[in-house]
């Protein structure tokens, strides 16, 4: 059964050509699992979630100039054509109205600065991501952000008062449009005060820059960040009146500055009354120098790992080190706090993309005094070893450029960072990866007139000495796409083409049952607005 693309209300403006279209004729029934081209029917070709129609079910990303305001635009294509001209709209934004309310009075216009965050994610294009803030001085209670489309966002305001607490609402922006969007910021006497103080263990001064605030049950911020004091241990917050009605929220302290050897501490606490005492952190300990040597399988030191420290600490809190490289001889050394006294801390060591050593957590108990732990030895890499062939199925490709990208972690792993791992095929078309467990994105980029191919591979924990075979499979015949991107509505004696405009063509695909994308083909608009793509086609 064929997927569609969600439907917007929204148009693509192509321009029809004379040349012929990139496919001629309906495909038949799909083959759902396939190793090259030939396995699918007449116009078809084998995509990673198996055959389909190269010029359907495409999405086009468009970044024209987000130094102007001009952030990215998705479009789903229900055709593509060898001539294929994109018409962007004009920028999408939040319009938003701000207002606070007042006691027995109607809300009023807030003209104060605000901090904007929007987070989120492409509508169209699973696991693109969606970020913009800046700072707005309201007119009136109204401004206007520009960000990009179609994006499904969390909208946070931040008032630069920080007795008003901040305010999230979502919302979904298409290409062109103006969302508006409503706050009413509570008055002063209907928010939710609290007052306390921080304290290490026994009530002792902390002496250090901490920050504050309070979360809902879902980690939602019911209060601004606010600044501990550092001479007393003091805070004071505004909470959102929806704390009232709550028996609990979560306190969270943690310490303002990075790299900072405290830990970070969550307390339950009921709203609705004073707080009993003062919040301890816990005797947590002083932090110490921690040292030792990462070894591979072989003995042999591994050079320019990245090696640190996590864990929960005495009295209940989250720590996280320092992080610190190893040198020629494979040692590092770094600041640490303590073990708990119920158990150790996990050591984490992150070899680099060369290494056949892999990533490896083990257990590390750090004394209340400098210590040297013994020499950590890291699993090896589990070896991947595929095959890649020319579009007809036989020849070998060789000396194609191959990359993993990591996207998903094995239930009880880590997730591997991702360090670029790239190979190439040899001279009978064989290549070797050597990864840690998870779930990768295979991204192969031929040249020679051929384009991207991709497909996913589980790298599954086990054997390091057993390696995985991955099947073989082809590469895609290519078919050269060209058009121009013009922006709807520009000012008379404007040139047409949009220059240096970004183009990302991607193909919507089911990954062991969860949406994902993948990338087709990407290219930049010259000085006149005119791109070049290579897209696969049968």
């Amino acid at each position: 059964m064929r997927r569609t693309l969600p439907r917007l209300l929204l148009t693509l403006v192509v321009s029809g050509s004379t040349g012929c279209a990139l496919i001629g004729e309906e495909p038949g029934a799909p083959v759902l699992v396939c190793r090259s081209d030939a396995d699918c029917s007449n116009n078809e070709v084998c995509f990673v979630d198996g055959c389909g129609d190269p010029g359907q079910d495409i999405v086009v990303e468009v970044t024209p100039n987000p130094a102007l305001g001009l952030y990215a635009q998705d479009f789903p294509v229900g055709r593509l054509r060898a001539d294929h001209n994109l018409e962007l709209f004009n920028e999408a934004s939040l319009r938003g109205t701000t207002l606070r309310s007042a006691p027995s009075a109607p809300a009023r216009p807030y003209s104060e600065p605000l901090f904007v965050r929007a987070v989120g994610t492409s509508a169209l294009i699973p696991g693109v991501a969606r970020y913009h803030e800046a700072v707005v001085v309201p007119d009136n209670g109204k401004w206007t952000m520009p960000v990009a489309a179609t994006g499904q966002y969390a909208v946070t305001l931040l008032a630069q008062d920080p007795s008003v607490p901040p305010q999230t609402t979502q919302g979904t922006v298409s290409p062109g449009e103006a969302v508006a969007m409503q706050w009413q910021l509570p008055s002063a006497n209907a928010v939710v005060p609290m007052q306390g103080q921080v304290t290490r263990h026994g009530g002792a001064p902390l002496d250090e820059d901490l920050r504050v605030e309070v979360l809902d049950a879902t980690l939602a911020p019911l209060s601004q960040q606010r600044l501990v004091s550092r001479a007393t241990g003091h805070f004071s917050l505004s909470l959102a009146p929806e704390a009232a009605h709550m028996n609990t929220v979560l306190v969270r302290v943690s310490a303002a500055g990075e790299g900072s050897l405290l830990p970070q501490q969550t307390f339950t606490v009921d709203p609705r009354a004073p707080l009993p005492a003062p919040l301890e952190l816990g005797d947590f300990g002083t932090p110490v120098r921690v040292s030792g040597r990462v070894v591979a399988l072989d003995g042999k030191p591994v050079v320019g790992a990245l090696v640190s420290l996590r864990g929960r600490v005495s009295g209940g809190g989250s720590f996280q080190s320092p992080v610190a490289k190893t040198g020629p001889e494979g040692r590092f050394e770094l600041r640490s706090l303590p073990s708990p006294n119920e158990g150790p801390l996990q050591l984490v060591v992150i070899p680099p993309a060369s290494s056949s050593a892999g990533l490896t957590v083990a257990p590390a108990v750090v004394a209340r005094s400098d210590t040297v732990l013994s020499d950590v030895v890291c699993v090896n890499r589990r070896v991947a070893r595929g095959r890649l062939f020319q579009p007809d199925g036989i020849t070998p490709a060789a000396g194609v450029r191959l990359s993993a990208e990591p996207v998903e972690a094995i239930p009880g792993r880590l997730l591997p960072p991702n360090l670029a791992t790239e190979t190439l095929t040899d001279g009978s078309g064989e290549y070797v990866l050597r990864l840690d467990p998870a779930l990768y994105r295979l991204d192969v980029v031929p040249g020679e007139n051929l384009p991207r191919v991709s497909r996913f591979i589980s790298m599954l924990p086990g054997d390091d000495s057993t390696e995985q075979s991955v099947p073989a499979f082809g590469l895609q015949r290519g078919r050269t796409l060209h058009g121009r991107v013009a922006l709807r509505g520009r000012e008379p004696g404007v040139p047409p083409g949009m220059p240096f405009a970004s183009i990302r063509f991607y193909r919507v695909v089911n990954v062991e049952g969860r949406p994902a994308s993948v990338l087709l083909a990407q290219s930049v608009t010259d000085t006149l607005g005119r791109y070049t793509a290579l897209l696969p086609v049968r």
